[in-house]
């Protein structure tokens, strides 16, 4: 079995993803392909580079990712330019990993953890689709918390993706991370008893 892992900003999935982890699950990370990509030599930052110009470089030749961060948060259009760049190699890249760890290891859950999964439109990739959810408020906080963001620059990148409560209506398995770390644990071992890996 394999399951999309998708929440917003700031609410938790690599503390779920690694809890899944933990159980025996194998990860596909996207957000971990998408780095990969962007490393000096690869054909994506030449693509990126070409489009955003030398400036998004720092003086060792990688991807300056606050600097192309601030440029495309901003502006809906340039985040579009980058994401027609960047999503189509990603997007090859999760399916032949998530497919060649379903061949190897059939009876293993794959977990593919994906930040942008249903504003990519990818849920048909999955057989479920599970969703890490915290209320807006607590998301923005632990985003200013962690990232040293003001309200406002925490909110503009919050606001950049799909509303999480839209999120949570479109999941088949929702895990709501809001509360202690205890709490979210016990709803990774309910979901593990209900399909049948424990």
């Amino acid at each position: 079995m394999n399951i999309g892992l998708t929440g917003g900003i700031a609410t938790g999935k690599s503390t779920v993803s690694a809890l899944l982890v933990g159980k025996g699950a194998l990860l596909v990370d996207a957000d971990l392909i998408a780095r990969e990509v962007m490393l000096p030599g690869h054909p994506v930052l030449a693509a990126v580079i070409a489009h955003f110009g030398q400036s998004v470089l720092l003086a060792d030749g990688t991807l300056d990712r606050k600097k192309l961060g601030d440029m495309v948060f901003r502006n809906p259009s340039e985040r579009k330019a980058l994401n027609d760049i960047t999503h189509p190699a990603i997007r090859k890249e999760i399916r032949e990993q998530m497919e060649s760890l379903e061949r190897k290891h059939p009876t293993r859950l794959v977990v593919v953890d994906i930040p942008l999964l249903f504003e990519s439109g990818l849920e048909s990739m999955f057989e479920r689709v599970m969703v890490v959810y915290t209320p807006r408020a607590t998301q923005q906080e632990r985003l200013m918390q962690r990232n040293g963001l003001t309200g406002d620059e925490a909110l503009t990148r919050i606001q950049s993706q799909m509303d999480i409560e839209e999120k949570k209506r479109k999941a088949d398995i929702v895990i709501d991370n809001s509360g202690h770390a205890e709490e979210t644990k016990r709803q990774i071992d309910e979901f593990w008893l209900q399909s049948g890996y424990a």
